[in-house]
């Protein structure tokens, strides 16, 4: 069948989070790469057709192209390793300790920054004819992007910091139930549909995503945007990570492996 059972999958969610937790750096580290630029890709992709149709549901829509392509390659994004990761050392898989599940998430992590930096940088350029001319009207939706969403929820303060928190965490709920979609079916449109519908609901609702921040952010510096770094780093991503860890594991990952792979005893029928 095209379709796997939830024990099925489940189970293969925890081989691919042990999987990750031994791959080499050089490995982690491009695959991380690769999802980082890919992603940043597809969101100047959906910013794009918002600004010239007007109508941020279709790029909403067409965003989850980016998605599907890393995965379906084998590209590692840290929203997804957050959830894996962790389910190979509850599962208590041989070798698997919390060092090198936090170890993995570096790795990525860093793979990750360096792509979205790579084409933030790149995109820098296009908007900018090589930083001859004046911002495109794109570039200057991506700058007040940065601005509204690290300046913004500092004018509410902890309000802002929580508000950051919980949509990053609503945000890796979604975004997780793509990388479960991956899993799900063993044909190419079934793990499309299944990725595309929860991205689709993440990039449309505004919810904060850490990878896809690592590229809109510095890409709004360069075009001078109103805000700093540290505005970036303290306003953003570092609730946007701690909310993608705490949405991803409890919302889809601890859920599911706690019912389909430690489910509760069953009633024995006389």
């Amino acid at each position: 069948m095209s379709y796997l059972q939830p024990t099925e999958f489940v189970t293969k969610m925890v081989d691919a989070g042990e999987s990750k937790i031994f791959m080499s750096t050089r490995d982690a580290v491009i695959r991380a790469y690769m999802a980082g630029a890919i992603l940043a890709l597809a969101v100047v992709f959906a910013v794009t057709i918002n600004v010239q149709t007007g109508h941020p549901i279709i790029g909403a829509a067409l965003f989850p192209v980016g998605f599907c392509m890393l995965y379906l390659l084998g590209f590692d994004l840290l929203t997804g390793v957050f959830v894996l990761t962790p389910l190979a050392w509850l599962d208590r898989r041989p070798g698997v300790t919390l060092g090198r599940v936090f170890e993995n998430w570096g790795k990525v992590f860093v793979g990750n920054f360096l792509g979205a930096m790579t084409v933030a940088v790149i995109m820098a350029i296009n908007f900018t004819y090589g930083f001859d001319a004046p911002v495109s009207k794109v570039g200057q939706v991506v700058a007040t992007i940065g601005e509204s969403r690290t300046v913004g929820y500092a004018e509410h303060g902890a309000g802002g910091w929580l508000t950051l928190f919980i949509r990053g965490a609503l945000c890796n709920w979604m975004v997780s139930l793509g990388v479960v979609g991956a899993l799900i079916s063993t044909t190419v449109p079934g793990k499309v549909i299944a990725m595309w519908m929860p991205i689709m609901v993440f990039f449309f609702l505004g919810f904060e995503h850490s990878v896809v921040n690592m590229f809109l952010f510095p890409l709004g510096l360069m075009l001078g945007g109103a805000f700093s770094i540290g505005d970036y780093i303290f306003w953003n991503e570092i609730p946007t990570v701690l909310g993608n860890i705490v949405g991803g594991l409890s919302l889809t990952g601890l859920t599911l492996y706690s019912t389909h792979v430690r489910t509760a005893p069953k009633r024995q029928l006389a």
